[in-house]
């Protein structure tokens, strides 16, 4: 079954994003951990659309579908329609370098099993997939980093 959410791409939009992403994940087989990652991964995922994608402009269309897959998985593919992915963009930068912005790739890769990312004629689809029984590989110095914002 998949659910799709087509939202602008104006930051108050992000509180009902992470609401729908927690209550798809509800009753299905992953820790309230799990669940907390793949929300704040997929929040962090749209913000990278309006900031890169999008250049902070807030009336661009981003679509979110959530669907269960085989086996107990969940996957998410977000589409924007604007400037072409940044390879560069998606590095990620040391965990110990402490300025700000650039956790949140460590975020998405750590939250999801499976990361894809289409480049399309114009803009891009992001898959992420989560498989069942598997536990995220957060390490403990971005949990460090993400307890202090919590």
């Amino acid at each position: 079954m998949r659910n799709r959410l087509y939202f602008a791409s104006h930051p108050a939009n992000m509180w009902l994003v992470r609401q729908c992403v927690r209550q798809f994940l509800q009753n299905r087989p992953f820790t309230s951990r799990e669940i907390d990652l793949m929300v704040l991964g997929v929040d962090e995922a749209c913000t990278n659309i309006i900031r890169h994608a999008y250049n902070l402009e807030d009336d661009q269309l981003i679509s979110l579908s959530f669907e269960s897959c085989q086996g107990g998985a969940v996957r998410f593919r977000l589409r924007d329609y604007g400037a072409p992915l940044d390879v560069d963009c998606c590095q990620l930068r040391p965990i110990d370098n402490s300025r700000p912005g650039g956790l949140g790739m460590h975020l998405i890769r750590n939250a999801f099993d499976q990361i894809d990312y289409q480049k399309k004629r114009t803009g891009t689809l992001l898959v992420l997939t989560k498989f069942r029984g598997r536990n995220s590989r957060l390490g403990p110095r971005l949990q460090d980093k993400l307890g202090a914002w919590r």
